[in-house]
């Protein structure tokens, strides 16, 4: 019983805000010279301005470009496209962003401020170079002497002390060298434009996007702004047609290599290396055939060097075809043995060798070192390593000494840059190279607690599923206690991981009362090809069903779980989970937060909703099924739903519909509305939130 709840932990809340959940303040690589210097960003713990800095060889920190120095007192402006870029990436962050190094490694361009400086490692001297207006994407050819950058649907190129020239000059109604939605939102891929190695040309994406859709984000606290257009694809209508386009930047018109667009539709990735010839990723429009394509500048040729079929679809998110130094071959990662594996193709495509096998837990390819691939791998899905595999065969080497979620951010020259989040708490920067490993030094704030979250596992139909439980850290074993269900159970996502700092606000909610559960259902990765392709054309049965039975299994397991006052919460995915859950479930859940959903997928986008869906032409039951407003009639429990109003992601559109679908059936949700994009970075709007969920579910979950 709670005749009385839990004191909040106020301070703790009010640290989370201010440090973003704890994450400023860790550095991030952003790139390795030739002669082994790593160059990172690194904020204070509570500012959200990155600043520039040198990790040298001997170990030296250095700054190569404060903030404060380059802008001053001034704000940093940014246009619409680029904030529409950063949410795309989920770069929360501002100031130094992204950088480009020159090849050999003494040039460095910082964007910033609308401005563009040139740092010279060697010397410490600045230059700054006024673009003239818009610069958007700029990025510095690899021998150094010019940039490139995006202004109003066009290349332009600026060297320093000369002015900005035009080089392409677009067809009224196409956009050159922009990523269009779906690339930038779903195909992780944010760049339109790609220097060749000898700087001596420029491939663009070519973009015809006057069949998409025009969506538009107003923010109506600022009724005197205009509404932001963009060209946003929903599921079921016209994607934007992409093809390719490469460019002399001295002179003449661009040469165009374009493909079957009907059969393959997306851009996917390009990669242009000195290694291997420009290539590209292209994708059916239902993502079940991908090819790797190589263009050929001289003939303006396409040559197909593999192809792959799934009946359910094909996942792209582990990392781009990555060519050889020496242009002998490309990796390439597949799961057509029902788990990633890795494989060494020839130049033309044929399979030279497999170096892993299914059983190794393939979850990424990172690049090339050497002789050796670099990959994060691990059998056990709570836990991912970094490792070299080499391309010669043989077994893997195991680079990280911690014990936990380990990526490696950064690869090149010899060094590879290692970020663990560790099992026991706590988080780590290494560099790793042949000199041996050093620490970046993080400023990011500690937690003033340590989560009590174990994790376990329970049996469903003869599966396996991971889940975490939080308990207060006080708990009384002779209480029953309400409980949180925090999930969010669709693709790309895992949440339940040996990561123990990721589980702070888990434990504030359990010291608020509660026992806090999360699981990993089918559909979510790194469990093999079958297990994630449970949820084609059904993105909510099997995720439901799989949250639900591993609940119960753990409240059989632990009478101290009251399952009959279980809440649930989620955002984005999660969010969407959480209202189908309390609409199609109230025997189990009592109420649920819903922050973010999308509540049609019809309102979604092409990319990501067709891949799972299909299409609403072709599986327009299933859409019927798994919408939201189809079963708002059926509302019995509390339902609080969060959202920003210039979520340009999962438009507030979809919120929209759902308190019309209920005002209709005679039905109502709590609404709160803010003022921010998908993300929410603002301090004192998380820190608003996590005290107006708390005070929901404290008050629909009270004892009975």
């Amino acid at each position: 019983m709670n005749p009385t709840w839990p004191t909040l932990d106020a301070a703790l809340l009010a640290d989370a805000a201010a440090t973003f959940n704890f994450r400023l303040g860790v550095p991030a690589a952003l790139a390795i010279t030739p002669d082994g210097a790593v160059l990172f960003r690194r904020t204070t713990a509570r500012d959200f301005a990155s600043d520039l800095y040198e990790l040298t060889p001997d170990g030296t920190v250095k700054p190569l470009a404060r903030v404060a120095d380059l802008l001053g007192t001034g704000e940093e402006q940014l246009s619409d496209a680029e904030k529409a870029r950063r949410e795309r990436t989920r770069t929360a962050t501002r100031g130094v962003v992204d950088i480009d190094v020159s090849k050999d490694g003494t040039k460095v361009l910082v964007p910033l401020g609308g401005k563009l400086y040139l740092v010279d490692r060697r010397t410490g001297e600045r230059s700054v170079i006024d673009p003239g207006g818009e610069a958007y994407d700029p990025h510095l050819s690899p021998d150094g002497t010019t940039i490139a950058f995006v202004r109003d649907g066009d290349l332009w190129l600026v060297q320093p002390g000369d002015k900005p020239r035009r080089l392409t000059k677009h067809p009224e109604g196409i956009e050159y060298a922009v990523a269009d939605f779906a690339a930038q939102e779903e195909l992780d891929r944010t760049r339109g434009y790609w220097w060749s190695p000898d700087s001596k040309s420029i491939a663009f994406q070519r973009t015809d996007a006057r069949a998409v859709d025009t969506l538009y984000v107003a923010d109506s606290r600022n009724p005197d702004h205009p509404p932001v257009p963009f060209k946003y694809p929903r599921a079921g209508t016209p994607n934007a047609v992409v093809d390719l386009g490469v460019i002399d930047v001295k002179q003449g018109d661009p040469r165009w290599f374009t493909w079957d667009l009907a059969r393959h539709g997306y851009l996917a990735q390009v990669v242009w290396s000195a290694g291997g010839p420009l290539t590209a990723v292209v994708l059916d429009r239902n993502q079940n055939d991908v090819a790797v394509l190589a263009f050929e500048g001289a003939t303006g040729g396409v040559r197909t060097l593999h192809e792959e079929h799934d009946d359910a679809w094909i996942n792209l998110d582990a990392g781009e075809p990555v060519w050889l130094d020496d242009g002998t071959g490309f990796l390439w990662m597949t799961e057509r043995q029902g788990a990633w594996t890795l494989e060494l193709r020839s130049p033309t495509g044929a399979l030279t060798k497999v170096l892993t096998t299914p059983d190794f837990g393939l979850r990424n390819l990172v690049g090339i070192d050497g002789t050796d691939a670099i990959v994060e791998a691990q059998a056990d899905p709570t836990r991912r390593d970094v490792y070299r595999v080499p391309l010669a065969g043989g077994l893997p080497t195991k680079l990280n000494t911690g014990d936990g979620v380990a990526l490696a951010t950064k690869v090149s020259h010899g060094v590879v840059v290692i970020d663990t989040q560790l099992a026991e708490g706590g988080r780590t920067i290494e560099v790793v190279s042949p000199r041996g490993t050093t620490p970046i030094e993080s400023a990011a704030e500690r937690p003033s607690l340590v989560p009590s979250t174990v994790l376990e596992t329970v049996e469903l139909g003869g599966r396996t599923h991971h889940v975490a439980i939080t308990r207060p850290r006080d708990f009384d074993p002779a209480q029953k206690y309400p409980v949180l269900l925090k999930v969010y159970g669709g693709p790309h996502a895992q949440y339940v991981l040996a990561a123990r700092d990721g589980y702070v606000m888990d434990q504030w909610y359990a010291d608020a009362g509660f026992i806090v559960v999360r699981s990993d259902n089918r559909g979510t990765p790194a469990r093999g090809r079958a297990w994630e392709r449970a949820i084609l054309k059904d993105l909510i049965t099997i995720p439901l069903d799989d949250q639900v039975k591993a609940l119960q299994a753990v409240g059989a397991r632990y009478r101290e779980l009251d399952l009959s006052r279980v809440g649930v919460t989620g955002w984005s995915f999660g969010g969407y989970f959480s209202a189908m859950a309390v609409l199609l479930r109230p025997d189990v859940f009592a109420c649920g937060v819903a922050g973010a959903p999308v509540t049609d997928w019809k309102l979604y986008d092409t990319a990501y909703t067709e891949r799972y869906m299909k299409t609403p032409q072709d599986n327009p039951d299933g859409y019927t099924a798994t919408s939201a407003l189809t079963h708002a009639d059926k509302l019995s429990r509390p339902l609080l739903i969060v959202h920003g109003i210039t979520d340009d992601n999962v438009h507030f559109a979809h919120t929209l519909a759902l308190i019309e679908a209920l005002y209709v059936a005679h039905k109502r949700a709590e609404v709160i509305t803010l003022s921010a994009t998908h993300m929410v970075p603002d301090p004192k709007l998380n820190l608003a939130r996590e005290q107006v969920q708390i005070d929901f579910f404290r008050q629909h979950l009270g004892a009975k």
